[in-house]
């Protein structure tokens, strides 16, 4: 990016974040953030997806921003931990890569205790998966929350007769009930007693939703939906875009809907098949995971580093104050979620280095993004030791692999060198910046920190 347009997006911050913070300060906003599990962009109503109905999540963006680009990583894990964190789960070194666990060097850091340093009240309901809950009990308190009711991680169900954590015990009082319904209704009874006492509260729902069953129990399965089978892709999405019209009809309720900023996203895309039944020699089986956006079939893509794998959807929606019916091509990815949030509550720099760039200003300015500052150029991904950049038009992969997304997609063939020399005669800026990303962005910019 040239000198003069830094310097321009730097001013356009400067007049749009510094009342925004002013403001946000004093009004204190209540956040909801919403983040799904194993869901595609394709699986989305409004992100041209219909293989199934999601009309509250549409809703959400009708009244709000759509980002056109939003990122996470390949799978669930290490989306977690940029999400909790601000940083990507390399900067952690060996710690970052145990699967279902937290960096430990990373406790101090969460977003949690940044809300919680804003003077919010914390909570978080639905799946963890950053520890072996049994094990640690108090870990979501070490992470910042007051409270919490959590699925913890392949020790029981998370659905039907769930296995969960709730504020340092396990529950034994949850058979013949739904584990959504009950993180569901863990969080509005939060956000009810807050508002009742006019304390800013910061609700987190990472859903269960819409992830399959896993045989969490080892020696027997988890429970069954109905008819000696689990819930289908389709039924778990209609469920997921219910429990989210229960949240937001429980804020307008409460008359906490206009002072709150709601954003749903997903930690990566859609799986690729879903455990559905159990086979005479008690195998579980698995169906396809198959969606139709825009009229094209999408399979599903998790554990792909392309857009089937790691393009989610991102929505946010504050009456008032971000634009009804807007989109935005801003690029955004997990590590971001922390500093936007910490800028809405008017909270100052804490000095901690993160990959993460505040979007705040793009959600007032959702009406004209060219004026959002500060904005990405590349997103980074990684995924067991592969790990690519990308621009909106152009990705290249720490393989040397190269792809011009425009006329490409779907990745199905690298450019050549001659290609590449081809293509940099009409867009010489922009390519030669994505191939200095991977030699520069990576060797200087993510070395451990």
């Amino acid at each position: 990016m040239r000198l003069k347009k830094k310097v321009f997006y730097w001013m356009c911050g400067m007049m749009l974040t510094g009342p925004f913070c002013g403001m946000a300060a004093e009004l204190k906003p209540n956040i909801l953030l919403i983040m799904a599990d194993d869901v595609g962009s394709e699986a989305i109503g409004c992100y041209g997806g219909q293989s199934y109905p999601t009309p509250h999540i549409d809703a959400l963006a009708t009244g709000g921003v759509k980002f056109n680009h939003g990122y996470a990583m390949p799978v669930c894990h290490p989306s977690r931990i940029c999400l909790m964190t601000g940083r990507y789960p390399f900067r952690f070194g060996d710690e970052g890569s145990k699967w279902g666990d937290f960096p430990r060097s990373a406790e101090p850091i969460t977003i949690g205790l940044r809300m919680k340093q804003g003077g919010y009240a914390t909570a978080v309901a639905g799946k963890w998966q950053l520890c072996l809950m049994k094990n640690d009990l108090d870990h979501p308190k070490r992470l910042g929350f007051d409270q919490w009711s959590l699925f913890g991680w392949h020790e029981g169900g998370r659905y039907h007769n769930p296995m969960i954590y709730e504020n340092g015990k396990l529950l034994d009082d949850t058979s013949g009930k739904f584990g959504p319904d009950l993180y569901v209704d863990f969080l509005v009874d939060f956000m009810q007693r807050n508002h009742k006492v006019k304390k800013p509260f910061f609700a987190y729902y990472p859903m269960a939703l819409c992830h399959d069953v896993t045989n969490d129990l080892d020696d027997e399965h988890v429970d069954f939906y109905k008819d000696g089978r689990w819930m289908n892709y389709a039924e778990m999405i209609a469920s997921m875009d219910d429990m989210v019209g229960r949240l937001i009809a429980a804020l307008q309720r409460m008359g906490a809907r206009d002072n709150t900023l709601v954003i749903f996203t997903t930690d990566n895309g859609s799986a690729g098949a879903s455990y559905l039944s159990v086979n005479s020699e008690g195998n579980m089986i698995k169906s396809k995971v198959v969606s139709v956006r825009k009229g094209r079939v999408v399979p599903g893509g998790k554990g792909k580093m392309d857009d089937t794998g790691t393009r989610v959807p991102l929505i946010a929606n504050w009456p008032g104050h971000i634009q009804p019916k807007s989109k935005t091509d801003r690029m955004v990815d997990l590590t971001d979620i922390l500093p936007t949030l910490a800028e809405v509550a008017g909270l100052s720099d804490d000095g901690v280095v993160r990959d993460g760039i505040s979007f705040a200003s793009t959600l007032l300015t959702s009406a004209h993004p060219e004026n959002a500052s500060d904005e990405r150029e590349w997103i980074f991904i990684e995924y067991r030791g592969k790990r690519c950049v990308r621009s909106r038009n152009w990705k290249l992969y720490g393989d040397g692999r190269f792809f011009d997304l425009m006329n490409d997609p779907g990745e199905s063939s690298p450019l050549s060198p001659n290609q590449r020399t081809e293509k940099m005669n009409g867009s010489y800026t922009e390519l030669t910046s994505v191939i200095a990303g991977l030699k520069g962005y990576v060797q200087e910019k993510l070395r451990p920190l």
